[in-house]
């Protein structure tokens, strides 16, 4: 199973992610980070197809992908 991870305190909430996830998975949290933004962060884990589209998109390198 995939694993995606966030450095969610580096994380500037630029949604880049969310737009090139191709499973729709990755969402903007509820909360806010210690840098005032809402960061990014993976619902329904189990639908991931460990594509890293969003690690690969994510200018401040805040996303890792694990297969």
């Amino acid at each position: 199973m995939a694993k995606v991870t966030f450095n969610e305190e580096r994380c500037k909430g630029c949604e880049l992610c969310t737009a090139v996830c191709p499973v729709k998975i990755v969402v903007m949290a509820d909360r806010i980070n210690r840098r005032g933004f809402r960061p990014a962060m993976v619902i329904e884990m189990h639908k991931c197809i460990a594509c890293a589209a969003c690690a690969r998109i994510c200018p401040d390198v805040v996303i890792e992908v694990e297969k």
